[in-house]
């Protein structure tokens, strides 16, 4: 057994997050309430105005600074009382989460997919190349050139991030409003984002076989610019608070499944967008025959459940 290794040293950029468990140890917020200015006050460094973009409503439990760039924020976790649950509506829905649209719901209602990811590409592939153009080192021995560029990097990846989650709020809060029930595909986006097995070459040793690996590849940045798995989080808690209901279904043959008369086929969907069944002609877009049969699933689901 080899000797111990000295302790690795870790950077001033390797951590980005300081969590305190509880307010009030090593960290108090807004200790001068009838202050003006919003402050938190840590120990060791003393009182430090916030930029406070929305009152905050109940007992702050946790504090957390994160910093984002040259940017610092405050996050709180705060204890509340059971929310008010929004007035029922009356109204269900499924809802089919694709790349070409963001979602399809069951109304042939569609949300766009604003692709944040792919419109920043062209600004954030030649910021990556402007910083790869300098050496690797550590950060106390970057020149103002090279920070400037990581910081550019840093920006645009944090633009992104925030453009989605943005977007992802606003179409989970549209939904909760209107909807008492919410039925949506159980994606395990994970396993969606491996990569394709390697197909070996059975007439050459030690050659493959195309497995599709670029398209795939192409696929997953797609999947990964959509931001399901955040959506998704978003709205189970959206719909938690307002007393609505949302449940995940299987997702197998939700799209290829004829919701006038139950046919199932693959043939049933010759393109990405058009859905035709080949047994009764019927005809629709792709993605709303998946979303009405993700809600009769979860409809479904919801009533063996009540049982």
């Amino acid at each position: 057994m080899g000797s111990p290794g000295y302790p690795r040293f870790r950077g001033v950029d390797r951590f980005d997050t300081v969590d305190f468990p509880k307010d009030g140890d090593g960290c108090r917020w807004n200790p001068s309430p009838h202050d003006r200015a919003t402050r938190v006050r840590f120990q060791g460094v003393g009182h430090v105005k916030v930029n406070q973009h929305r009152p905050v409503l109940g007992q702050v439990k946790t504090v957390s600074v994160k910093r984002e760039g040259r940017k610092w924020f405050v996050v709180l976790t705060v204890e509340q009382d059971r929310p008010e649950p929004l007035p029922v509506t009356g109204s269900v829905a499924g809802i089919d989460l694709g790349i070409a649209n963001f979602l399809a719901d069951s109304n042939s209602a569609f949300v766009p997919n604003p692709r944040h990811g792919r419109r920043a590409a062209a600004k954030l592939e030649a910021a990556q190349q402007a910083l790869s153009r300098f050496p690797r080192c550590k950060a106390k021995d970057r020149t103002a050139d090279h920070r400037r560029a990581v910081e550019k990097v840093a920006q645009l990846h944090g633009k992104v991030r925030r453009q989605r989650l943005d977007h992802a709020h606003k179409t989970a809060l549209s939904l909760v409003r209107a909807h008492d029930f919410i039925a949506h595909e159980d994606l395990k986006i994970r396993n969606m984002n491996k990569a394709p097995a390697p197909r070996p070459d059975p007439g050459r040793a030690g050659a493959f076989l195309s497995n599709g690996a670029a398209a795939k590849a192409g696929l997953n940045k797609s999947i990964n610019d959509a931001g399901w798995g955040v959506f998704l989080t978003i709205l189970h808690a959206k719909a938690e608070s307002a007393g609505r209901e949302v449940i995940a279904v299987d997702p197998r043959n939700t799209s290829r499944t004829c919701p006038e008369c139950g046919h199932t086929a693959k043939e049933n969907r010759p393109t990405q967008e058009k859905f035709h069944c080949v047994s009764c002609g019927h005809t629709a877009h792709a993605d709303t025959v998946g979303a009405v049969n993700v809600l009769r699933a979860g409809l479904v689901r919801r009533d063996a459940n009540q049982a």
